[in-house]
């Protein structure tokens, strides 16, 4: 995982963007990083990156609690 942007964050944006992703607002999702992350403002492929891999981590989560 992009550690480095996702610890820019704070717990309360990191929990915001597991929310939006989770809502299936990739886009919002992403705006919410960078904006939030502090300057220099993230870089947008680095955003997608880590989207990507917060899906991942939560379709894990949500996968194992169904069972």
């Amino acid at each position: 995982m992009n550690d480095s942007l996702w610890g820019r964050l704070s717990a309360g944006d990191q929990r915001e963007v597991d929310q939006l992703i989770t809502a299936g607002r990739h886009i919002q999702a992403i705006a919410l990083m960078r904006e939030r992350a502090g300057p220099p403002q993230a870089d947008l492929h680095d955003c997608v990156d880590l989207m990507e891999q917060r899906a991942n981590v939560l379709r894990g989560q949500a996968g194992r609690a169904a069972r």
